[in-house]
């Protein structure tokens, strides 16, 4: 399965892990990689740029492969943990929830893939200005925090395409091979899930969490933190449930704080307590009904894609 994005990223198979808050460790992305894929650390999970530094040692015992490190731009410092990144020279840098000039003049003349989360059209064409590498176009079906036109990925992927001449993958309601086909004939050239990669076995979320992402269906997601300009999917719950009334309410972001900060996602995604905090998730979530290797699961997507095309050759030869 070779596309733009497999020969960009040096990878077997067109799939990107994506940035996991808490949960994307070497483990998690060492298994991605060396099962054919791009797996990634999240720089903002590690308290000292050290920390981090010791996790790419990790990963890079575990995996021969390319891995990437997610950075999540928002109210910490980042910049040790770039430098880090820089010096280790990972193979991939992805940036989400920020502009990304100031990542990409630190990563100036290295020989690193810049991949860049975007919502819309815009934010594609002036990352590609930039000097992103490719960017991951996320649809309002995704988990985690998303744009804020309400764009489905359908749609989005579609104009995105269309829009810029690097390489697309598509993110938001993918789980499966299907979805990876359905990408492709898009004209992106490969998908990222999130989601999905958290009901593997090598993901750190609590098991309750993955429980919950079983049983839930594709409508047991909610947008919290549209009040805030920055929507984000999470499982619907008495939790988010609450934080819904008091957006509703017209609760200001200090108010909020103690039900939206990082504590609280960690409660429910490491430690189970899913109804004293919030996880992320994305409609995707319906699609879910086992939690596999990620091996496994990756085998499974590569034939589910082959036999999506198989039906999609046979309809248009009749």
């Amino acid at each position: 399965m070779q596309t733009r994005l497999t020969e960009l990223l040096n990878i077997r198979l067109p799939v990107i892990q994506g940035g996991l808050a808490y949960l994307a460790y070497a483990d998690l992305a060492a298994a991605v990689s060396a099962a054919g894929g791009l797996g990634q650390i999240t720089a903002a999970s590690f308290q000292t740029a050290e920390d981090l530094r010791r996790e790419i040692a990790r990963a890079r015992q575990a995996t021969d492969r390319p891995f990437g490190v997610n950075f999540a731009l928002g109210h910490w410092e980042w910049e040790a943990h770039l430098e880090v990144a820089a010096e280790e020279q990972v193979p991939v840098i992805s940036v989400t929830g920020g502009n990304p000039e100031p990542v990409f003049r630190r990563l100036e003349g290295l020989p690193v893939k810049k991949l860049v989360l975007v919502a819309g059209v815009r934010q594609a064409q002036k990352a590609e200005a930039l000097g992103a590498d490719a960017v991951i176009a996320v649809g309002f079906e995704g988990g985690g925090h998303l744009g804020r036109d309400d764009l489905g990925t359908l749609v989005l992927v579609a104009r995105i395409v269309d829009s810029v001449r690097i390489p697309v993958a598509a993110s938001g309601g993918i789980a499966d091979g299907r979805g990876l086909a359905a990408a492709l004939a898009l004209g992106a050239d490969g998908v990222e899930m999130g989601t999905r990669f958290v009901a593997t076995r090598e993901c750190r979320a609590h098991p309750a969490y993955k429980e919950a992402l079983l049983r839930a269906g594709e409508a047991d997601t909610v947008v919290i933190e549209r009040s805030l300009g920055r929507p984000g999917r999470a499982l619907r719950s008495g939790f988010t449930e609450a934080i819904l009334e008091r957006e509703a309410a017209g609760t200001g972001v200090a108010d909020l704080l103690p039900y939206i900060g990082g504590a609280a996602n960690r409660r429910a995604a490491l430690e189970g307590r899913l109804d004293e905090g919030f996880a992320w998730a994305g409609q995707a979530s319906g699609l879910i009904q086992d939690i596999p290797s990620v091996a496994e699961l990756l085998s499974r997507m590569e034939e589910e894609a082959g036999q999506a095309w198989q039906r999609l050759g046979g309809a248009l030869d009749r």
